[in-house]
């Protein structure tokens, strides 16, 4: 059984990694098909707007029996006045009897009475259980105008917040790119699959670019900090510095990201099994794959994506050379050292090494005891310096007469 916790803490020390920087072509390559997709459903399916942005009538019989076919006799109802329309039929909720919501085009004030009439008459019930109501299309228009507005102000404020805290307009634009990745990932589903688009997913659509945006910039946060302790002293190169920051901030987005879908997982299967279609259904829907999107584009896209525009940088290249001599002197004793048990003595990276004493027998640096201790049968005193002459104190310069 795999050790979550053990797992978590090797990613956030090192111990283990993965290579999320190295194969960002892999990622980019795998979004620029979601998004290409989701980009050709825009363009060929389109959008399913609901009745609030499209314009037109809607009629709702209750206490159906939904045991027949409820579906083919509300359309035929229709059809018989106004012939040609194209008509929706959905039932609300689960169950027999329940509500059932016919959506046509715009109809006339003679023409919504007649369907009513005929309704009443089909389905064999009161008129008191048919309703009408008209909804024009300048109610829609109005809504998305406005959440245009709000989306556009959002991210103006965004890009000006993250680059005065980061300090890097690069950040900032790597940090839109996951945004508008996200949300034309989601709205591209929606087209693609032919769900309904409500005023609730609108609002669902504009909650999750906070959540995504939140996301990012915890990552980022550990990005500069690791990328500021590489800069000062030279160990790491930034890609590698970057890598670990996403490993590092890897559980703690799965977890916030798991915690978060469960309750809207839950709301989900309520609405298909017991609420049928609404204003819930359709906010919880736009919620799940957002969140699901902006989780993955956190990971697999903004921290990858900042490190290929920085990756040409004089000072992120500069670095990258520091941080391979300083390799190449970590490798170096462990190369033409002689490796001993760990613990008994001083290592490198992980490998004990063995000293050389003054007259060029191999011996161990003195244990924790203080104990001598020698591969040759020589003894070693435990303060005895390993190689070349003994410290000695300065002598002060003689005087000049």
């Amino acid at each position: 059984m795999i050790n979550l916790a053990a797992v978590g803490n090797d990613l956030y020390t090192g111990a283990r990694s993965i290579d999320f920087i190295g194969k960002r072509r892999r990622w980019y390559l795998f979004s620029s098909v979601l998004v290409v997709l989701a980009l050709l459903g825009l363009g060929v399916r389109h959008l399913n707007l609901g009745l609030e942005f499209r314009g037109g009538s809607e009629f709702r019989v209750a206490n159906v029996s939904t045991t027949g076919d409820y579906g083919s006799t509300a359309r035929k109802a229709v059809d018989s006045v106004v012939p040609g329309h194209a008509i929706t039929v959905t039932k609300l909720g689960t169950g027999s009897p329940a509500t059932v919501r016919i959506q046509t085009d715009k109809l006339d004030e003679n023409q919504s009475e007649n369907v009513q009439t005929v309704l009443v008459k089909d389905f064999d019930t009161t008129a008191q259980n048919v309703s009408a109501t008209f909804v024009g299309p300048s109610w829609g228009a109005s809504v998305s105008q406005k959440a245009l507005q709000a989306l556009i102000t959002f991210l103006i404020l965004v890009s000006l917040a993250m680059a005065l805290y980061f300090r890097t307009w690069k950040m900032a634009l790597a940090g839109l790119v996951a945004l508008l990745h996200d949300l034309v990932v989601t709205v591209g589903i929606y087209a693609l699959t032919g769900l309904e688009v409500s005023p609730a997913s609108m609002i669902g659509f504009l909650t999750i670019l906070g959540y995504s945006l939140y996301d990012t910039v915890v990552v980022f946060d550990k990005v500069r900090e690791n990328t500021t302790e590489a800069f000062g002293n030279g160990r790491m190169s930034f890609p590698r510095a970057a890598n670990l920051a996403v490993n590092q901030t890897l559980v703690r987005s799965v977890n916030t990201t798991v915690v978060a879908l469960l309750p809207i997982a839950s709301i989900l299967v309520i609405g298909f099994t017991e609420l049928g279609p609404g204003t819930l259904l359709d906010l919880a829907l736009a919620l799940f794959v957002g969140i699901a999107v902006g989780a993955y584009s956190s990971i697999f896209i903004a921290t990858p994506l900042l490190v290929t525009m920085r990756s040409h940088e004089p000072a992120v290249v500069e670095l990258g050379k520091r941080a391979s001599r300083y390799a190449a002197r970590e490798a170096k004793p462990a190369a033409t050292g002689t490796a001993v048990p760990a613990g008994s003595g001083r290592s490198a990276g992980g490998v004990a090494l063995a000293e050389r004493a003054e007259d060029g027998s191999t011996a161990l640096p003195p244990t924790e005891s203080g104990e001598e201790s020698t591969l040759t049968g020589r003894k070693v005193h435990k303060y005895a310096q390993a190689s070349g002459p003994r410290n000695q104190p300065k002598r002060p310069p003689k005087s000049r007469r």
